[in-house]
């Protein structure tokens, strides 16, 4: 379910059937039973109908109001508390709730974190066995940090309210193409959150109030930078009301005029942005529009995990597909003995070629990084020609985008398919026979659904075995799901 809800799968209908027994209640109260992962309450009728309920927790007794109904489920608001969860807490901030005009920008601040967690834990295991019938041989323990101050990338709307004589700087309104109106938010960094108030200032006073719809944030280790998109050109008064505020805030003002590749500095003197992954001696220098992991906390754990997994050896060839600017590339680099580096985008090709001769230079004598190279291609329309093309690698990162690696994983199903001789596999391509596939693959997720999808690719067609899975809580209070996955070959 998503905030335009569609009706049900027949496999979601088939997994509400496992609810337990309902307990006797009085008319009209409904028993929740289980949370979605829009962090919805899961409970059903006697009649055994579904209902959604915004703001209910598991093994709450609640009463709701029914606002949308279909044959086989129903969606609902939270009226009443009969028995409350032992895991509800305090939202831990004040513009968090069900209420009109309330920040859509998390779901689940009423659960305690913990409980966050073994919700998403449930949501990947349920994912792999109802969407890819494969059931990892280790669950792994989650990776967890900071539930507050971790989100280092934001894309903060702009509105010039006239009615109210106000500018909102902030996140939309839960269900809502409106600004909330936010003085604070906990999940930005301290110094970011306490920022919002002065920004609002800022916007108000200038010449451009009404032509600036969005600042996107960008933290790096050391560099806040902030980027203004303007649909006009600024004002020297305005130029200077930025100047002033990046003085006084330590903050690093960006422009951008039209599209992300319009993105400048506004006074080029400025120090880079970059993050550090310590336990690789690796600094990835990166531009606020560019890609990177909204939580560094969370992303420095990520990477050290995925390669430990990976177990890579100096006599090893790796190849990084998804890599973007590098953020697993590089680390690799360290291990193996010659790395590639995929991507779709040439800018992104191009900025991880510059990544890596900047951490080259600065590697002590001994300590090279590996050959490594970068090439771009579309990663969604792979073929097995193009797979053998790119040559052999002892393992394989995987690190793609909400929509998955299914070309990747297909192409791979279709070599063993057609080396198992299985009729309706297509012929093998030229070169097939010097091939072999990795020995191992980590598939680091932000979609379970889709993971789920490849990893029954994998396991079922391309000759592998899930031995581990695990969640990373890289979104704390939100419903997103990122996860990880370990496959070896049968």
């Amino acid at each position: 379910m998503s905030e335009q809800t569609e009706p049900l799968s027949s496999q979601e209908i088939q997994d509400t059937a496992d609810l337990p027994d309902l307990p006797d209640l009085p008319e009209g109260w409904l028993a929740v039973q289980s949370m979605d992962l829009d962090a919805q309450g899961v409970a059903r009728k006697p009649d055994g109908k579904v209902v959604f309920i915004d703001g209910a927790l598991p093994f709450e007794w609640v009463s709701a109001n029914t606002h949308r109904k279909k044959n086989n489920w129903e969606q609902a608001s939270l009226t009443d508390i009969h028995r409350e969860s032992s895991q509800r807490v305090r939202p831990g901030c004040p513009h968090f709730g069900l209420h009109g005009g309330s920040c859509g920008g998390c779901k689940m601040q009423h659960l305690d974190t913990r409980a966050q967690v073994a919700v998403k834990q449930r949501a990947l295991e349920d994912n792999l066995w109802h969407l890819g019938k494969v059931k990892a041989e280790t669950i792994l323990r989650p990776i967890e940090g900071p539930a507050w101050g971790y989100r280092y990338r934001a894309r903060l709307a702009v509105r010039h309210v006239i009615k109210k004589g106000t500018v909102l700087v902030g996140f939309h309104e839960r269900k809502s193409r409106y600004v909330a109106d936010m003085e604070v938010c906990p999940v930005l960094p301290p110094h970011v959150s306490a920022m919002l108030m002065p920004l609002r200032g800022l916007i108000a006073d200038m010449d451009a109030r009404d032509t600036c719809p969005q600042i996107e944030l960008a933290c790096g280790d050391h560099v806040t930078a902030l980027v203004l998109r303007h649909l006009e050109p600024l004002s020297a008064d305005d130029i200077a009301r930025l100047r002033a505020f990046a003085a006084q805030h330590q903050v690093q003002w960006w422009l951008q005029a039209k599209g992300p590749d319009t993105v400048k500095l506004l006074d080029e003197d400025s120090e880079p942005l970059s993050y550090a992954l310590p336990d690789f001696g690796i600094t990835m220098p990166f531009k606020p529009t560019d890609f990177t992991q909204v939580n560094p906390h969370i992303n420095r754990v990520l990477v050290s995990r995925a390669l430990r997994l990976l177990d890579v050896q100096k006599h090893e060839r790796v190849i990084d597909w998804f890599c973007g600017l590098g953020n697993f590339t590089l680390p690799l680099a360290t291990q193996g003995r010659e790395v590639l580096g995929i991507e779709g985008s040439e800018a992104l090709v191009a900025r991880s070629r510059e990544n890596y001769q900047s951490n080259q230079a600065l590697r002590q004598e001994g300590q090279a990084l590996a050959t490594t190279d970068f090439v771009a291609r579309n990663l969604f329309e792979m073929t097995p020609a193009m797979l053998i093309a790119d040559g052999v690698a002892d393992k394989w990162l995987v690190d793609p985008p909400r929509e998955g690696a299914f070309a990747l994983a297909k192409a791979l199903a279709d070599i063993e398919q057609a080396r198992q001789g299985a009729e309706d596999a297509p012929p093998l391509p030229e070169g097939a026979e010097h091939w072999s596939p990795p020995k191992r693959i980590v598939y680091v997720s932000c979609n379970p659904a889709t993971l789920a999808r490849d990893a029954g690719l994998l396991v079922h067609l391309a000759g592998y075995r899930c031995v581990a899975a695990g969640m990373v809580n890289m979104f704390p209070h939100t419903a997103h799901v990122e996860s990880m996955a370990v496959f070896e070959r049968a």
